[in-house]
């Protein structure tokens, strides 16, 4: 049954106005904190692999909600979803706004995730349904150019009201744009929907929290415990078990939350594999550049956030224009080169030394940036195009549960190396010095030491986790040598309904 697709011959510009400046505040919000993170650290007296829960935190509820959004996009109106996202996203960034303990903080955060878990796949959807596919890539590429002017303004204005204020202004700020666009939604939106007669099946929803929330849980409690400890290797166990027992279970029913017969479809899968390994390189820049400048350069915040604005700024021109040269060529090309400069300035960003300027981290981030641009928008565009388009919801929902699974787990594997390598070098260089060291040195002098030690043992520790993102980069530079040029393949994937329950 197909309630998706719309005979419009013009597409809904109002609609998709008020969704894009929803989807922006919650994008914008998103690169304001990277940029406060060591801030927050400092004030909560919090470690990197705690604080780093904001993030995989954010991408855990939304790997949870994201796989329901497919039932709720069918079941229910644009205005409903988008006015029941934005209220979530409002109300949690009023509490991380008042937080003062850090598990309250990460309430905050985890409320405004749920928001924003319905409002990507929505947004997405809307596109997908608005636009021929002959001019998806344009449009994509637009939709690309207004999100991405969020990471373009966000760091550089995250570092200002961090450097002059508290860092909750950084959600006090946030909160009455955030409350206008909700009033907004409210009054401009006025689609309907037509009666729909499907229920999201309880059990369903259940091995998809376990499933999924488990995977991410134990990667995340790595960096915290160890990968031996049994809250780890448990989580990562009932997670895999469950995922497994949610795809079968979803392959049996003939209504499934979460379709997987869309994997069929070779673009599909393909491109999905492409951006899920490369998210989880491209965390790494995300989370260890403003560590690095910050916590071991000492780099103002301000200074930080004027640091990667030239590399969100090209980011966003590039939108536009590898969405017409998508159209026009196709992805592959388009991914080959960005992928092949993602690795190589990936690499030389684990080369990171005390001297490194403050220009040439500017310049390589902002090449970086140009080589991710090339790759995201074209390669998921190309993927869901293979789709009949019965099957978008569940393809939106698809890429976007992917894509925070596969952040939040790079994010937690490159933390969890730059915290065990740290650790290790901190050892073997405290037991150097004390080896070489001239009689028994004074309290300050060891204090000293202590300190030198501490910073340089950062230092390696995110020198390999950025050596290991250049192998997890490179991995998706081989992927995309195998991506074709993807049609609407014709509605041949039957559904196969079953009344058997495992």
């Amino acid at each position: 049954m197909d309630h998706t697709k719309k005979e419009t011959n013009r597409p809904p510009y109002g609609i998709l106005a008020v969704l894009m400046i929803g989807a922006f505040i919650a994008f914008l919000n998103n690169t304001l904190l990277n940029i406060a993170l060591p801030s927050i650290m400092k004030d909560l007296d919090v470690v990197a692999s705690t604080v780093q829960w904001l993030t995989t935190g954010f991408m855990l509820v939304n790997g949870i909600l994201i796989p329901t959004t497919a039932f709720l996009i069918q079941k229910y109106s644009v205005r409903r979803l988008f006015l029941v996202a934005m209220g979530l996203f409002t109300v949690g960034t009023i509490i991380a706004g008042i937080a003062h303990t850090f598990p309250i903080l990460l309430a905050g955060r985890m409320v405004q995730a749920s928001g924003t878990a319905i409002m990507m796949p929505l947004l997405m959807n809307v596109m997908l349904v608005s636009f021929p596919i002959e001019k998806r890539g344009t449009a994509m590429g637009i939709f690309g150019l207004i999100l991405m002017s969020a990471p373009a303004i966000g760091p550089t204005l995250s570092g200002w009201i961090v450097e002059h204020y508290d860092w909750r202004m950084l959600f006090h700020f946030v909160t009455p744009i955030a409350a206008v666009i909700f009033l907004s939604g409210v009054l401009l939106l006025k689609d309907k929907k037509e009666k729909v007669d499907i229920r999201l099946e309880t059990f369903s929803l259940l091995l998809s929290s376990v499933g999924f929330g488990g995977l991410l849980y134990g990667f995340s409690s790595a960096g915290n415990r160890g990968w031996d400890s049994p809250h780890v290797f448990l989580a990562l166990i009932a997670g895999a078990i469950a995922l497994v027992w949610f795809i079968l279970r979803q392959l049996r029913q003939e209504s499934p939350m979460l379709n997987f017969r869309i994997f069929k479809y070779p673009m599909f899968s393909l491109s999905s594999a492409i951006t899920m390994v490369l998210n989880m390189a491209m965390f790494s820049g995300m989370l260890l550049l403003p560590i690095y400048v910050q916590t071991i350069r000492g780099i103002s915040p301000f200074d930080a956030g004027l640091m990667l604005l030239p590399g969100a700024i090209l980011m966003s021109l590039m939108s536009p224009i590898t969405g017409r040269l998508f159209d026009k060529f196709g992805g592959r090309i388009l991914a080959i080169v960005g992928l092949a400069i993602t690795t190589i300035t990936t690499y030389y960003l684990s080369t990171l030394t005390f001297d490194t300027t403050y220009t040439y981290l500017m310049i390589l981030h902002a090449i970086r940036m140009l080589g991710i641009s090339m790759v995201m928008m074209p390669v998921s565009t190309n993927g869901l195009n293979q789709l009949p388009a019965r099957f978008y919801p569940h393809g939106t929902a698809m890429n976007n549960t992917l894509n925070q699974v596969s952040g939040a787990i790079g994010t937690a594997l490159l933390v969890t190396v730059m915290s065990n390598r740290t650790e290790t070098y901190a050892e073997e260089m405290a037991a150097d010095a004390m080896k070489h060291a001239a009689g028994q040195p004074t309290a300050a002098a060891l204090a000293e030491m202590k300190q030198q030690i501490a910073m340089k043992a950062m230092l390696e520790g995110i020198n390999d986790a950025f050596f290991v993102a250049t192998f997890i980069a490179a991995v998706s530079l081989i992927l995309a040598f195998f991506i074709k040029r993807a049609t609407p393949a014709e509605d041949t994937i039957t559904e196969q309904p079953s009344h058997n329950r495992m």
